[in-house]
């Protein structure tokens, strides 16, 4: 008996040992785990400063600048002029990635779904603002899912004429339109385009009646121009310059607040008799919603110097637009005003968009 109680007691202190020592490591894990946990925590504030210092590396590859209209046209040639100074700003290449179709609205969505990392920009149009106000379920929100950069330039449009018109001067094109109600027509890139509400404004404001004949873009509508298959259409300078310098198209007036360096005898529809009427088209940049703000204030910065180099506004200047290079706060408000106007119109005038 008292050697099975030997060896009981000799069991027994075992197993009390092992419990003894398996609690021990168990408290030593639970300390360890204790220790990983806090320092987790306290490496956190550290990885989340590393990624908000992030934006002070940008730009550290390729920029994309995406453009809603295809090669050759005004927003275009305004990318590509500002494209070498930009990408030696960036000390990185600037893309250009042009995606026409559906007025503006591919470009627009395609910015829109892409990462707020600064490293695709859009390039906007005034589409941007008038796509809201004349089509429907648009796959984007116009105000909230851009960050707003710089508004560049602003484009007084030319009211430009065919060569063979009978008339030299606004004032004779309205009383020849007068004489022929609903004879005339204009030409426009879309039933919702900016060129389409100009002239709607000066139907309204002349009391005339001329009809819309809308073309798959400024080519096109510019060619109908030429033939004489349309009286008029109000584009850039920049994509008739040719033309008019030919003596093929007729600047009959300009939409801006005054008249424009390259055509220093064409009067403002003001000077011609229409002190109410002042249309600008527009090109800004934009970046997805959620671009951190340190970023945006990086790429506001080098647009802004972009748009300040002599070489590049010498050329801007003779495609007939007038610099801007904006804060994001004063393109967000001209944005605004700017839809403001045009919906005030559509509805006072009760247009109708297919």
């Amino acid at each position: 008996m008292n050697g099975f109680h030997r060896f009981a007691r000799i069991r027994f202190a075992r197993v009390r040992f092992g419990s003894i020592r398996f609690a021990s490591v168990a408290r030593h894990l639970s300390c360890a785990a204790a220790v990983l946990c806090a320092l987790s925590f306290s490496m956190t504030p550290a990885s989340a400063q590393s990624t908000a210092a992030a934006p002070s590396t940008f730009p550290n590859k390729p920029v994309r600048l995406v453009i809603p209209f295809g090669p050759g046209g005004v927003t275009d040639l305004i990318a590509r002029t500002i494209q070498p100074k930009l990408s030696e700003r960036f000390g990185q290449p600037v893309v250009i990635d042009n995606r026409p179709g559906a007025g503006g609205v591919i470009a627009t969505n395609n910015v829109a779904k892409s990462p707020a990392d600064g490293y695709t920009l859009f390039l906007s149009w005034d589409t941007h603002t008038i796509n809201p106000i004349v089509m429907n379920d648009l796959p984007y929100d116009t105000f909230k899912d851009f960050a707003p950069v710089t508004l560049m330039v602003r484009l007084p449009l030319v009211m430009g004429a065919w060569g063979g018109l009978p008339a030299n001067t606004l004032a004779e094109y309205i009383a020849l339109a007068k004489s022929q109600p609903g004879k005339l027509n204009f030409a426009s890139i879309g039933s919702g385009s900016s060129n389409r509400l100009h002239s709607e404004l000066l139907n309204s404001l002349g009391g005339i009646k001329v009809m819309h004949i809308p073309y798959k873009g400024g080519g096109p509508a510019i060619q109908a121009m030429l033939t004489g298959e349309v009286s008029y259409g109000f584009f850039s300078y920049g994509s008739m310059r040719g033309h008019i310098q030919a003596g093929k198209l007729k600047p009959l007036a300009v939409t801006g607040t005054k008249r424009m360096a390259e055509l220093p005898d064409v009067p403002t529809m003001a000077e011609s008799g229409f002190p109410g009427y002042e249309a600008y088209s527009w090109v800004g940049i934009y970046a997805p919603a959620g671009t951190p703000d340190p970023v945006i204030t990086r790429i506001n910065s080098d647009f802004k110097a972009v748009l300040a180099d002599p070489e590049v506004s010498k050329k801007l200047i003779s495609l007939g637009v007038e610099i801007v290079g904006s804060t994001p706060q004063a393109l967000q408000q001209f944005q605004r005003n700017d839809y403001d106007k045009w919906l005030k119109f559509v509805r006072e005038a009760k247009l109708k968009f297919e």
